[in-house]
């Protein structure tokens, strides 16, 4: 258990760099922003760990929330509004299955939770260079 915390904090420490490269017009409130995700995301893990399943619902929820933010929309595209989508989606069903005391389902959903991220963020750099090399 103590290697999947090193990787999953090992695995935040590198989403939260690759989010200040990846928008450095906006980097100081981008990666505020960003930070705040990983803080929830390092407080969903720590709810896991724990079996605070209250934590990993507040957590989750709140993760869903910045979506509803301003600094959440980087790009206009469809491409990225089904990522915000499966992003919600995702934090949907841990806060679904923290709701009902499941620390497998809640551990499962945070792979989904986490694939989401990857997905969107390995978009998001794309299509930024994409414009770059045009």
């Amino acid at each position: 258990m103590r290697s999947y915390v090193t990787i999953a904090v090992v695995f935040f420490m590198i989403v939260g760099g690759m989010c200040v490269n990846a928008y450095p017009q906006r980097r100081v409130d981008l990666r505020d922003f960003m930070r705040a995700k990983l803080t929830l995301s390092q407080k969903v893990l720590e709810g896991l760990v724990t079996d605070d399943l209250a934590a990993v619902q507040n957590s989750a929820e709140k993760m869903k929330s910045l979506t509803l933010e301003e600094s959440w929309k980087v790009l206009q595209t469809a491409a990225y509004v089904e990522q915000s989508r499966k992003f919600r989606d995702a934090t949907d069903a841990l806060s679904g299955a923290a709701k009902k005391n499941s620390l497998e389902k809640s551990t499962a959903a945070f792979s989904q939770v986490t694939t989401s991220c990857v997905e969107c963020h390995k978009y998001v750099r794309d299509v930024k260079m994409a414009k770059a090399g045009q």
